[in-house]
């Protein structure tokens, strides 16, 4: 059972960026789908974006333009590129299966985006 492990978070002003990476499995990379997720304080866990084992992203409309979700597979890694950040990205963002696992839920790993 896979258990993604994120990396990357930081304290940004607004308007920075940030790219976090996801430690996953050859075979997560290659023939599933994986997405990343973020959870603001009081809110619940959200869908930002996903990638297909083919390389097919979707990102939730509050993202786009902003975020980009890739993967590097020799790496056994996921990435999500931020940029032009904004105060409401501030959250805990983690990796998992598309659809999500409770299994494969990491610790996540936090950003905060200050104004």
């Amino acid at each position: 059972q896979v258990q993604f492990a994120e990396l990357g978070g930081d304290l940004v002003q607004s308007g920075g960026s940030l790219r976090l990476s996801c430690a996953g499995t050859q075979d997560a990379l290659n023939f599933y789908t994986l997405g990343w997720y973020r959870q603001a304080p009081g809110k619940q866990r959200e869908l930002v974006a996903s990638i297909t084992a083919g390389g097919t992203t979707m990102y939730a409309d509050s993202v786009k333009g902003r975020f980009a979700i890739f993967k590097d597979i020799s790496k056994k890694t996921l990435y999500l590129q931020m940029i032009d950040l904004k105060p409401e990205d501030t959250a805990v963002y983690y990796c998992n299966w598309n659809p999500s696992s409770r299994a494969a839920w990491g610790q996540g790993t936090q950003v905060t985006v200050s104004s």
